[in-house]
């Protein structure tokens, strides 16, 4: 049930324990099958980007914790980006994240809407505690996103004055990240199935993040690019072979031509010579 807090923020008393072993995390299933999608897209496009992951926590329903008045609180965000946090200790799976205690604040969260939402937005402007309250004013997270993906609507919401202010997108439609220095924003198509908006992640140099069949399919096409150059210049080179093998086999008949008239020449002027002795071998002058 979500607790209505009595007294003033500035008085809770925020502390940051690990999660005890025994502490019963809630299972509750999976209300939309398209928001493990737009999750996994999200991570699947910068696992291949070593400055993003070494040391980073990129998880999807998964608990973030922390106490508020000595009473554990756990909330499990659609998305989240941490980094750096301490490296897990333990042979089982971590399930479970505590600020300040396991490493930094994340630098962002997200939650996707369905069509009928939850509690997202219940706590926009009361002080239970609910996502809204528990990311803004319990673990401060720099950058809260909320995403409607039946609609496109995506809204990144920033830590200023202790309070979440809605920010205005850039000339893209796109919103920075700091911390990731990416550019978050709403992509249109389809993937696994899935045709509509999808979250990604663009560059400062407005590059797309690709996913990892685009990437694929990247390297194929430039494979196949450089199997055709690698063609096309085994053909210029066969087709040179082929001139240069002409222009030796012309020299070659230029010079046969060459000597065949030297010979004839030669033949020619034998033939006088003997001519010439046999006129005078008669005793006749040839003038």
């Amino acid at each position: 049930m979500t607790a209505v807090i009595q007294k003033p923020i500035s008085q809770l008393k925020i502390t940051w324990p690990l999660l005890p072993d025994d502490f019963i995390l809630p299972d509750d299933p999976v209300e939309n099958i398209e928001h493990p999608l737009i999750a996994s897209a999200l991570r699947q496009s910068v696992v291949d980007s070593p400055e993003l992951t070494q040391d980073a926590l990129i998880v999807s329903n998964f608990a973030l914790c922390a106490a508020v008045d000595d009473r554990t609180i756990c909330k499990a965000p659609d998305w989240m980006y941490v980094q750096p946090v301490q490296p897990w200790p333990h042979s089982y799976p971590r399930r479970s994240y505590t600020p300040h205690t396991e490493g930094t604040v994340p630098f962002v969260v997200m939650e996707f809407l369905s069509a009928t939402y939850g509690d997202e937005y219940s706590v926009e402007h009361t002080e239970e505690i609910g996502k809204w309250f528990f990311y803004e004013q319990v673990i401060k997270v720099p950058r809260y996103v909320i995403f409607r993906p039946h609609t496109g609507r995506l809204e990144v919401y920033a830590l200023e004055s202790e309070r979440y202010n809605n920010q205005d997108p850039d000339e893209n439609g796109r919103y920075l990240i700091p911390g990731m220095d990416l550019f978050l924003g709403v992509w249109v198509g389809t993937r696994e199935g899935r045709t509509g908006n999808w979250l990604r992640w663009w560059n400062a140099d407005g590059e797309l993040l690709l996913w990892p069949e685009e990437r694929a399919e990247v390297e194929r096409q430039r494979a196949e690019a450089e199997s055709q150059r690698a063609e096309a210049q085994s053909q210029r080179a066969e087709a040179e072979s082929q001139r240069a093998e002409a222009q030796s086999q012309r020299a070659n008949r230029e010079q046969q031509d060459k000597e065949s008239a030297q010979t004839l020449l030669e033949q020619e002027r034998q033939r006088n010579q003997e001519l010439l002795a046999r006129l005078a071998a008669l005793g006749i002058d040839p003038e």
